[in-house]
């Protein structure tokens, strides 16, 4: 009995040491997990991309409203949140961002998209990234990152499109990126990448550059683009005709002449009808798609044209949005009950070819900014060339001026501060910069908080490449318009900081430049009205009725100096947008307008201002110039 209770005692004491070890191999994962879970309420997510702030050195402190106490990152720049309010896009492209990628990356389980392409990150790529089992684009081109491609690269059965060119990495290429079914683009070019190159499953590939097996672009293996078809030949056999029997020669001579006076009717008929389509502006072409399948450029999604149609009803002119001079926009329901806006552009077909227009898409996709439209996709065809963006349910700045209740004037001040922010990454944070060239209130839209989001950049460029040589349009909006860039034809940063001192003044005014051309009770142009107000000192003229006295007196006035400063004569003596935002946020504004001053005060006896004058007073509403339909709308 005492052998059998010393057993037993043992079998305890056995179990009882296995339940220790389970609660210690538990309160140790435990711990690790409620280190990613982040313990006291807080968002994991939060605390994820806080770790990723932490390892990076942000010069231009794009980042600094990553607040680890907040419990929602949807509201961060640089951070896209799906309806859930779930990370799924992380995008930091062109921000000088240094330091290294921190490992916490690999708890943003959700994201989709993740672009940290052309800045300065160095170190390894964390293996952690192998955990982001929904990703679809990484793009880390244009670094410094070293090391070996991680392997768990491989465990991202969603990728799509893959960027590692540009960097420092070395070793092998993994042999398991072959796994990658879903991979469409690939590129691993100018690495020190080395061992044999793998039967790579992606369309479009590219490892020239890598010196240990890859030196020149002349290696066949190196790259491939296995080109998609242009149409489908829907009559895959050849027919077979058995000569007629001479008995049936009779027979077939009256089918011939019955079939030839069939064709010569039906002709006479499908020219009516291409007639009569040729007159209805609103032309429904029946397209033949280049590809059935579901693509993504970059983290772009390409969209079927018959899905468009359906999502806007063909194109009803009930779904109009806006019209402008880059084509007609409209809102559309897509099959999973997304509201967007599709951008139908004017001429289509001549929009550049396949690759150009694809190339300069995806380089407008990358300009991603919270003050900035985000495009959401394309579509394109052999006729058609359609963009898609979400949909701002608040309408454009200049269709809230006219609305009711009308804006507020702190929302107002929030608005001009918001689209200089967008136009200040356009010029000097974004890679190429891009000028927008038709900065006004209707390109300028509000989403469902009423914040400032520009529209429409990159566009005027696109569009351009259809120009001749000796084209001399002007692209723009009367009023808007600088006036070096209407007597040379030629944009810059600062054709965009005149026009926004114009929007400026929309805001105060309430009224676009446009309408107050139209205005029976104005002589000239409204910068020359606001420049006579502001020299009598009686700026409550200026201020829309709407607002009645809810306005600050001190801010119209910085407002007025800013919109004057922007809207100089000569362009060099305008301020960058940098300057522009700093002055609006209350930084510089006073030195900078004494020394404006200073200077028009010393060059007062210069045609300056007799030439502007001239230069504008031609620009009325009746001018030929505004009937050549050069006034633009962005997407609302």
């Amino acid at each position: 009995m005492g052998s059998f209770f010393l057993k037993l005692g043992d079998s305890m004491r056995a179990k009882s040491r296995k339940n220790e070890i389970f609660l210690v191999v538990f309160l140790l994962f435990w711990g690790s997990s409620a280190g990613l879970l982040s313990p006291k309420g807080v968002n994991f997510e939060v605390q994820a991309l806080m770790g990723i702030k932490a390892s990076l050195k942000d010069p231009h402190s794009v980042l600094e409203n990553w607040d680890q106490d907040s419990v929602d990152p949807c509201s961060w720049t640089m951070v896209t949140c799906s309806s859930e309010n779930l990370v799924i896009g992380l995008g930091t492209p062109s921000q000088n961002l240094s330091g290294t990628l921190s490992p916490s990356i690999g708890n943003l389980t959700n994201l989709e998209i993740v672009l940290l392409q052309n800045n300065n990150i160095s170190g390894p790529i964390p293996q952690e990234i192998g955990r982001l089992s929904k990703l679809k684009t990484l793009d880390l081109s244009s670094n410094y990152f070293t090391g070996e491609i991680p392997t768990s690269i491989s465990q991202l059965n969603n990728l799509q499109y893959l960027r590692l060119n540009n960097n420092c990495l070395s070793g092998a290429c993994p042999l398991s990126l072959t796994n990658l079914t879903q991979l469409a683009f690939l590129d691993l070019s100018y690495n020190n990448l080395s061992g044999p190159v793998p039967s790579f499953p992606a369309r479009t590939f590219n490892i020239v550059g890598n010196p240990l097996i890859c030196g020149t672009a002349s290696e066949k293996d190196c790259f491939g683009t296995i080109p998609m078809p242009m149409s489908y030949n829907l009559n895959n056999s050849e027919s077979t005709v058995t000569p007629a029997k001479p008995r049936n020669h009779k027979v077939a001579t009256a089918l011939g002449s019955s079939f030839g006076l069939f064709c010569l009717i039906a002709f006479g008929v499908g020219l009516l009808l291409w007639w009569r389509q040729q007159r209805n502006q609103q032309i429904l072409f029946e397209v033949d798609e280049q590809h059935d399948e579901e693509v993504f450029l970059g983290n772009l999604k390409r969209f079927h044209f018959r899905d468009l149609q359906i999502a806007t009803d063909n194109f009803s002119s009930k779904n109009i949005l806006g019209k402008g001079g880059f084509g007609i926009v409209y809102k559309g329901h897509l099959s999973d009950g997304t509201l967007v806006a599709v951008k139908r552009l004017k001429d289509g077909s001549a929009v550049g070819g396949e690759i150009q227009f694809q190339t300069e898409v995806e380089m407008i996709s990358l300009a991603v900014h919270r003050n900035l439209l985000r495009l959401c996709g394309f579509c394109m065809t052999a006729t058609e060339r359609l963009l898609v963006y979400p949909y701002m349910s608040n309408g454009s700045v200049a269709s809230r001026l006219k609305g009711k209740p009308p804006l507020d004037w702190i929302t107002r001040k929030r608005i001009a501060l918001g689209a200089g922010r967008g136009l200040l990454y356009l010029h000097e944070q974004c890679d190429p910069k891009i000028i927008h060239r038709d900065v006004k209130a209707a390109n300028i839209l509000l989403d469902d908080y009423c914040e400032a989001i520009v529209g429409d950049f990159g566009l005027a460029k696109l569009l351009d490449r259809t120009d001749s040589h000796v084209t001399t349009a002007v692209r723009g909006t009367v009023g808007h318009i600088a006036p070096e860039y209407l007597s040379t034809g030629q944009s810059s940063e600062k054709t965009d900081v005149f026009g926004f001192g114009i929007l400026l003044l929309e805001l105060i005014t309430g009224r676009t430049a446009l309408e107050f051309g139209k205005s029976v009770n104005q002589k000239g142009t409204m910068l020359d009205w606001v420049k006579k107000i502001h020299q009598e000192k009686k700026l409550d003229m200026l201020i829309d009725k709407n607002l009645k006295n809810n306005y600050d007196r001190i801010e119209l006035e910085e407002m007025v100096q800013v919109a004057l400063l922007c809207t100089q004569f000569l362009p060099g003596h305008r301020p960058k947008m940098s300057e522009v935002v700093r002055m609006l946020e209350g930084d510089g504004l006073v030195e900078r307008w004494e020394a404006s001053q200073r200077v028009n005060s010393q060059s007062f006896k210069l045609p300056e201002f007799t030439f502007s004058e001239r230069c504008y007073s031609s620009l009325t509403d009746d001018s030929s110039l505004l009937v050549q339909a050069i006034e633009l709308s962005g997407p609302r």
